[in-house]
């Protein structure tokens, strides 16, 4: 369901004719999805606003299609709606031509990198010089009340840019120096320039807006307020080459740049309905292979590319399926097609349902994989058992971090243990489930701590072993 106007014309044209009395109008599904009402955005662009309908406008449609349709049509409604179509359709703020082209291009393409995986990796291992069972994170670390009031304070004005850089480069100073404490291999900046994983690209991308009060549930008490995408998307400056060259600068270990990828990004939003879903998915994977690219030239020699939720858009009906996993996995190679070999290419998925999906996340080409595996009881590893050839780089969560439970040392090494049984030793990674975005220092300290205590009790048993 999306949130864009209905253009009530084109659909009563399409509407075969029955008598009123054998007709009934509905919204195709439940309205629980979609914003509550468009009379509370107040700050939205007023031509945008005229384009989209929430839930209580999607009502009035309904009210209005249903009287046309019964011979009672309001002709000021259909005229307004009429506008609002026009108005669109025709806005330069929608269609970019240079974007268009762009996309148009990439159809017929499959935009691999030239080498296979296993030669990039043993490019990158000359590169980056990594122990066994290298460690890592996901990316976010915990996100303090004082964190939170410093950007809220930022985004109304009431700190200047400089009091907020330098109060962001102090957050990521603590989590590198926590990092090399910790003795973690590839570090991450904790992301504490961000307050969701996707508004904060959205926010740099043209063809995007952002409501204030346009929340919907996600699951359970938790609500979530997604961008709007309007129009053609484009990238006008580079996004995070600031804060992860800063972050680089802080250490001599590997830093991961951190972006979210276009498949993530469509999903987690509201998306235009004028043009297939996937057109609007290249656009996106344009822009982050500029971002991607960007990165690189400034040094960053790992980057990971978030596609927590690859699996969320896979449609219902079986045979729509393949069609959307070919779009998706190519809109992720566009991403990152145009890297050296020496570039490591990381990937991120929430969620542990990938058993159906395993040789699409092969395809995706991702130097190294990181997924959600320690709350499915190991379920992931099984289609490793099964005979799966997987030959990339590989880190299923070795611990939970939606629970504030600390796991120990043996837990985790018994973990990793577990997944050496189906895994070789030279494609295994190890970190937690996820990012740490919702935990406490008090937790995620101990945590990490055991964790890298078990990879390095791991590394002097395969050794011994040797």
């Amino acid at each position: 369901l999306n949130i864009c106007r209905l253009c009530i014309l084109k659909l009563i044209s399409e509407i075969p004719y029955l008598s009123a009395d054998k007709l009934v109008v509905s919204t195709s599904c439940s309205l629980l999805h979609t914003a509550v009402d468009l009379v509370n955005e107040t700050k939205l662009d007023k031509e945008i606003k005229s384009w989209l309908a929430f839930a209580a406008q999607k009502v009035v449609e309904v009210n209005a299609l249903a009287k046309a349709l019964a011979g009672q049509k309001d002709e000021a409604f259909f005229s307004a709606n009429a506008a609002a179509q026009a108005s669109r359709k025709s806005s330069p703020r929608v269609t970019n031509e240079a974007v268009q082209k762009a996309a148009a291009a990439l159809k017929g393409s499959d935009h691999r990198r030239a080498t296979t995986v296993s030669a990039r990796l043993d490019a990158q291992q000359k590169k980056l010089n990594l122990p066994v069972l290298p460690t890592t994170t996901i990316g976010s670390f915990p996100q303090t009340m004082e964190l939170r009031r410093v950007r809220r304070e930022y985004k109304a004005k009431k700190v200047s840019e400089e009091e907020y850089v330098k109060a962001i480069k102090e957050e990521i100073n603590k989590v590198v120096k926590l990092q090399e404490e910790l003795d973690i291999d590839v570090l991450v900046h904790g992301e504490p320039e961000r307050n969701d994983m996707v508004e904060y690209f959205g926010e740099q991308l043209s063809g995007f807006a952002f409501s204030a009060n346009g929340w919907v549930q996600s699951y359970g008490s938790r609500c979530v307020k997604p961008p709007i995408i309007y129009g053609d998307v484009s990238r006008p400056k580079p996004m995070t080459v600031f804060w992860s060259t800063m972050a680089q600068s802080m250490t001599a270990r590997p830093m991961k740049g951190m972006l979210t990828g276009p498949v993530t990004i469509l999903n987690w939003s509201f998306v235009r309905n004028d043009q297939p879903r996937f057109e609007t998915c290249y656009q996106i994977a344009l822009a982050i292979k500029d971002e991607v690219e960007d990165l690189e030239k400034a040094g960053i020699n790992v980057i990971q590319i978030d596609e927590a939720a690859l699996r969320e858009g896979l449609p219902l009906r079986k045979s729509e399926q393949s069609f959307y996993l070919d779009w998706a996995v190519h809109s992720f190679r566009i991403t990152n097609c145009g890297v050296k070999d020496t570039c490591q290419i990381h990937t991120h998925m929430c969620y542990s349902h990938f058993n159906d999906i395993i040789h699409s996340i092969i395809d995706m080409d991702a130097d190294v994989i990181t997924i959600e595996n320690s709350r499915s009881d190991e379920k992931l590893l099984s289609v490793f058992r099964e005979g799966v050839k997987y030959g990339a780089g590989i880190g299923p969560g070795v611990y939970d971090i939606h629970s504030p439970r600390i796991p120990s040392t043996e837990e985790i090494a018994d973990r990793i243990t577990k997944m050496l049984a189906v895994l070789e030793t030279n494609i295994l990674w190890v970190n937690p489930d996820c990012g740490l975005k919702t935990r406490k220092y008090t937790e995620v300290k101990p945590a990490l701590k055991n964790m890298v205590a078990a990879a390095k009790l791991l590394r002097t048993q395969l050794a011994s072993a040797k």
